[in-house]
């Protein structure tokens, strides 16, 4: 899991969405498979969900990051 988490934050936001995209089409299929019988272990879902789940808290915090930083230099210094 650590080492998930530190190869995402070692993404930028382009490659970062490109990985949700990735993730999405994952479970979309492995939803099919588990349907058809193909696939018979589920918890490769709940582990793309995760990845995705991540990448999007990883997004979301630079979003505010990025946001705190543009009001803190825009501040007046009296």
């Amino acid at each position: 899991m650590a080492r998930e988490i530190h190869e995402l934050s070692e993404l930028n936001d382009d490659e970062l969405l490109i990985r949700i995209a990735e993730s999405k089409a994952e479970i979309f299929n492995l939803r099919f498979q588990l349907a058809t019988g193909k696939q018979s272990n589920s918890a490769q879902v709940g582990r793309a969900r995760r990845t995705i789940a991540r990448a999007e808290t990883l997004l979301r915090s630079r979003e505010i990051d990025a946001a705190e930083a543009l009001a803190a230099s825009s501040e007046v210094k009296i």
